[in-house]
């Protein structure tokens, strides 16, 4: 089989094209995952679905195929996706809040990919240096998790473009989670995403225009959230946690993020947007009714981080 069908589908003129069925999109993910796919035909679709814009139904048959080639892996309370790129991205303080969350008892996975990004910013460094990983907290790098989806990704380099296969990592949960939180760079993919995941069946997914692109909360402005609570569409919103304007990852007020963690170094905004994200994934796990209450919750983790046990799952 090759994925000139599916090409045609997309592709055919104007008049005659049409989107891949969900059916569809997982046979052509299937196709391209395996390798067998033309290289040519790769791009072409992929570029042609970049220009159209992805649907729900291509998005979710795109994961599935994704998802029916994933390792069994022990199952997560929380995935939790990390492919933002550029070198503008400031510090993950996204980990220390994922950190947090481990600390609350919970399974969380971290997956990802994260290029042209400098020192400061670079995750795996970052979860090495402070040790993050373990008590709850895994993170699982994609050209080793899954190799043929790496080189899908790596695609960019050679497209000069982002295609569809950043928000389809984005959708895994590889780990099976039955929680999910993701970050989104563009507001129009919160619902596209939230839309695919029910399409799959998934049940509880926190969506955010995160700091680029991260599940990564700005604490200064109000967070529009999007995604499912036990299968029902989700659309709120959470206030903003502090009155001053700032935005994330301004290179001139770039946070040191190991002083933080260890607590030799205080930054109001860094602190509130760990426990701001904390508390939305907190709350997508269902540890507390409400943003408000988790919140306070995640403010007392924080506080606390140093001298509590991780609790038992």
């Amino acid at each position: 089989m090759t994925l000139a069908p599916f090409v045609r589908i997309v592709a055919r003129g104007k008049g005659r094209a049409r989107p891949l069925t969900q059916d569809e999109a997982q046979q052509a993910m299937t196709l391209m995952l395996s390798g067998d796919a033309a290289p040519e035909a790769v791009g072409a679709l992929l570029m042609v679905l970049r220009l159209r814009g992805e649907t729900d139904a291509e998005i979710a048959g795109f994961t599935a195929a994704l998802r029916a080639t994933t390792p069994n892996f022990p199952t997560a309370d929380l995935d939790w996706p990390c492919y933002a790129a550029g070198r503008t991205r400031g510090s993950p303080l996204f980990l220390l809040a994922a950190k947090l969350v481990a600390q609350a008892g919970y399974a969380v996975t971290l997956h990802g990919w994260n290029s042209h990004q400098s020192s400061a910013a670079d995750v795996r460094e970052v979860l090495y240096d402070l040790e993050l990983e373990g008590d709850g907290l895994t993170y699982r790098p994609l050209e080793t998790l899954n190799p043929a989806a790496f080189e899908l990704l790596k695609l960019r380099d050679t497209f000069g473009l982002r295609s569809c296969i950043n928000t389809v990592l984005r959708m895994w949960n590889p780990s099976g989670a039955g929680a999910s939180v993701q970050g989104v760079f563009h507001p129009s993919y919160r619902g596209l995403q939230s839309r695919a995941a029910a399409l799959l069946g998934d049940r509880n997914l926190t969506v955010i225009k995160g700091g680029g692109g991260e599940f990564e909360r700005n604490p200064t402005k109000e967070t529009a959230i999007f995604g499912l609570r036990n299968g029902e569409e989700l659309n709120t919103s959470a206030p903003a946690c502090l009155s001053e304007t700032r935005r994330m990852n301004e290179p001139e007020q770039a946070f040191d993020i190991k002083s933080l963690w260890r607590g030799s170094s205080d930054d109001t905004f860094a602190i509130e947007t760990i426990i701001g994200t904390a508390a939305l994934a907190l709350w997508t796990l269902d540890e507390a009714a409400t943003v408000s209450q988790s919140s306070a919750l995640a403010a007392d983790m924080w506080r606390d981080r140093h001298s509590l046990s991780r609790r038992a799952g």
